[in-house]
C-alpha cells in the first residue's frame, strides 16, 4: 500500500535547506528593510521623529491619506458587492466583459491609469474645457487623487466576493424567496452573513492599497504641499530633499499601518481557514 504522505518524505536535510532558504529570503527582502525603516526613523532621536510626523505638511499628508481611504473603502464595498451580485446571480449579455473590466486595474500600470485621468480631466483633456468653464478642478486636486485611488483599489472587494459567492450558489437565497422574504431581507439575513469574511478580507486589501498607492496619485496630484500630497508622495519629497530622517519617520507610520493590515488579514485567514476569494 502506498504511503499517504510520500511527497513529504524527503530527507530532513532537504526540508531544512528549503526552510532556511525561505526564511533567509524573507529576512533579507522583508524583515531587514522593515527594520531599517524604524532604525533610520529614530536614528536622530525621538524629538526629531515627533517633529517630523507633526510637521504641518506631514500632518496634512497623513490626514489626506486617511481621508482618501475613508472615501474609497465604502465606495469599493458598494461597487464590489453590486458587481459580485450581478456576476454570480444573473445571466446577461456582456457578463464576461464586465469581469474583464473588473480585472483591468490589475493589468494596467498605475502610472498609465494616472495618465488616463489627465487625458480625460486635464486642462487640455476631453472634458477639460467643460470643467474649466464651470470652475471644476479634478486633476492636480483632491478629487483627482480620490478617483485615481478608486481606480486601482476597486477590484479587491469584487474579486474577493465573486469566487466565494459562486462556490456558495444561490440555493439558500432561493429558499428564502419561496418563503416570502424580500430582496433586502434576503441580502441582509442570508447573503451578507455568508460572505462577511470575504467582504472584510477584500475591504482590508482595498484599504491597504489605498493608503500605499503611489504611481497613479503621483501623476494626478501635482505634488502640492499641504493639499494633494499623500503620505507616499510626502515621503518621496522629503527623501529627494535629503531630509532622510523625516522621510523614514513618515515611512514608519505607513509601515505600521501596513503591519496592522497584515495582522488583520492573517487573522481573517486563520478564522475562515483560507476560504475567501484569493
Amino acid at each position: 500500500m502506498a504511503r499517504v504522505h510520500d511527497h513529504l518524505s524527503e530527507p530532513a536535510w532537504i526540508r531544512g535547506c528549503l526552510q532556511v532558504l525561505a526564511l533567509g529570503f524573507l529576512a533579507l527582502f522583508l524583515l531587514v528593510p522593515l527594520a531599517a525603516v524604524f532604525v533610520e526613523a529614530f536614528r536622530r532621536g525621538i524629538d526629531l521623529y515627533i517633529q517630523s510626523i507633526t510637521d504641518p505638511d506631514a500632518w496634512s499628508a497623513i490626514r489626506l491619506t486617511l481621508w482618501i481611504a475613508a472615501i474609497s473603502l465604502p465606495a469599493n464595498l458598494l461597487a464590489g458587492i453590486a458587481a459580485a451580485w450581478a456576476i454570480t446571480r444573473f445571466q446577461f449579455r456582456g457578463k464576461q466583459f464586465l469581469v474583464t473590466l473588473i480585472d483591468l486595474p490589475f493589468t494596467v500600470s498605475p502610472v498609465v491609469a494616472g495618465l488616463i485621468f489627465i487625458l480625460l480631466f486635464g486642462r487640455h483633456g476631453w472634458f477639460g474645457p467643460f470643467l474649466l468653464e464651470h470652475d471644476v478642478k479634478i486633476v492636480y486636486a483632491v478629487p483627482g487623487v480620490v478617483l485615481a485611488t478608486l481606480f486601482v483599489t476597486f477590484p479587491f472587494v469584487a474579486r474577493s466576493l465573486i469566487p466565494l459567492m459562486q462556490a456558495q450558489g444561490s440555493e439558500e437565497e432561493q429558499a428564502a424567496l419561496t418563503l416570502g422574504a424580500g430582496g433586502w431581507t434576503i441580502f441582509r439575513r442570508v447573503t451578507l452573513p455568508n460572505v462577511k469574511w470575504g467582504l472584510l478580507y477584500g475591504a482590508i486589501l482595498s484599504n491597504a492599497r489605498a493608503m500605499g498607492e503611489f504611481g497613479a496619485v503621483s501623476v494626478v496630484s501635482g505634488h502640492v504641499r499641504g493639499v494633494t500630497n499623500t503620505m507616499t508622495l510626502h515621503i518621496e519629497i522629503l527623501y529627494n530633499e535629503y531630509m532622510f530622517s523625516a522621510a523614514f519617520a513618515v515611512a514608519s507610520l505607513l509601515a505600521l499601518l501596513a503591519m496592522v493590515t497584515l495582522a488583520l488579514k492573517s487573522w481573517i485567514e486563520h478564522t475562515t481557514g483560507g476560504k475567501h476569494g484569493y
